[in-house]
């Protein structure tokens, strides 16, 4: 019996009451979509999110399993008891998901006339916390190039643009970041045009002070690989006068020695929690987030904002070829030349989808801010943690 597609719903009753002789199973093209960490049901959801900007729903009921590794091993909690106005996309009270990037002084003061004294804070507020990373090698194009840049003017957020890039294809908007690692500090010196952010990914304190002296009213951010010495290295660089990081792991979450994203930004978090100072500096982090749940559980464990990266061409229909694990390494085959209307409404779509599914998380939390949100462990569960708790005295228990 072929399937009558105009007449199906996706209800799957049929194989429920006849599996004798009803079996509906998936395309194997669908199958071979993404790779070991984006699984084709992140695909799937990425595309619909794309094409529609709605949430995905399937009214089928969920028949996979609540937990697992990585993002799926955490949990949002959502017994509180909030106010019924307080019903995410459809309540009638607003929620803000506006955060500030820059570094933040622990207290202000004024002098006579209620002035404040500090008159020199860079601090750059977006509507939403999300920023576009940088994309993989793979898909650099001037033709994506111009979908993400007018995609992130259109939404008032930043893009990261590598600076050879910018100077190649004459960038000049003040929302594009420019990518400046250790070979293309000269390049950076070329462009003609105040960003409100530049990206350095190593730190020289001669170099910094230029750059800082060149662009005075840019934050300067500095992006670090998440490893094992991180914990004393932001300690170091922000007394050094670095007050904003991006954290960076690979495409699949992972860092060097296979620790995966979630406790790696617990940790950072932690750390300038017991220093006292985690209101100044502002964490942004990448990697591994590849769904619209990923971003909240990500700022619940310390992060301010994420950086988007292969998300990105995959909202365009980009098809991985292979493992997709870094920017160099990462194939992505894309459809030919994306008409750039078309791209930059797909990037919209997605975005706008992510943004009401945050806001259902937040409303059920009964937070009215996403900043509120950032460390929140209390809102958190862990299945590791909780399964410990519950079958330590468990003969046969073997837990990590």
């Amino acid at each position: 019996m072929a399937p009558r597609y105009d007449d199906c719903v996706g209800c799957l009753r049929c194989t429920t009451e006849h599996p004798d002789w009803v079996q509906v199973h998936h395309n194997p093209k669908f199958r071979r979509l993404g790779d070991s960490y984006i699984k084709p049901e992140n695909v799937d959801a990425i595309h619909y999110e794309s094409q529609t900007g709605r949430i995905p729903v399937k009214g089928a009921g969920y028949r996979g399993k609540f937990g697992g590794k990585g993002w799926d091993g955490m949990w949002t909690d959502m017994s509180e008891i909030v106010r019924p106005t307080r019903d995410g996309i459809h309540g009638r009270e607003f929620i803000s998901t506006v955060v500030d990037i820059g570094g933040k002084p622990s207290f202000v003061s004024f002098d006579e006339k209620g002035v404040p004294v500090e008159d020199n804070l860079n601090i750059i507020s977006i509507p939403l916390p999300i920023i576009f990373g940088a994309l993989p090698d793979s898909a650099a194009s001037r033709n994506i190039f111009d979908i993400i840049i007018r995609t992130a003017r259109d939404i008032e957020t930043l893009v990261v643009i590598p600076v050879n890039a910018i100077n190649e294809y004459g960038f000049k908007e003040d929302h594009i970041v420019p990518l400046v690692t250790e070979k293309d500090r000269e390049a950076l010196l070329k462009i003609d045009y105040q960003p409100k952010m530049i990206e350095l990914t190593d730190y020289d304190e001669e170099y910094y002070s230029s750059v800082q002296e060149r662009f005075p009213t840019s934050v300067l951010c500095l992006r670090m690989p998440f490893n094992n010495q991180i914990q004393e290295r932001l300690i170091q660089y922000y007394n050094s006068g670095v007050h904003v990081f991006h954290l960076t792991a690979d495409y699949h979450g992972n860092n060097g020695d296979g620790e995966f994203i979630l406790e790696l930004i617990r940790k950072a978090h932690q750390t300038f929690l017991e220093a006292g100072i985690r209101d100044e500096i502002t964490l942004i982090g990448s990697g591994g987030i590849i769904a619209a749940e990923h971003i909240p559980k990500a700022i619940i464990c310390g992060l301010d904002a994420v950086a988007l990266d292969i998300a990105l061409p995959l909202a365009l229909q980009a098809t991985i070829v292979g493992e997709c694990t870094d920017r160099e390494s990462c194939r992505l085959k894309l459809p030919g030349k994306i008409p750039v209307e078309w791209g930059i409404q797909r990037l919209k779509n997605l975005i706008g989808s992510w943004r009401d599914q945050m806001l259902e998380i937040l409303g059920a939390m009964g937070l009215r801010e996403v900043r509120r949100l950032r460390g929140e462990m209390g809102r958190a569960m862990f299945q590791e943690e909780l399964e410990k708790e519950a079958f330590r005295e468990v003969t046969g228990y073997v837990g990590k």
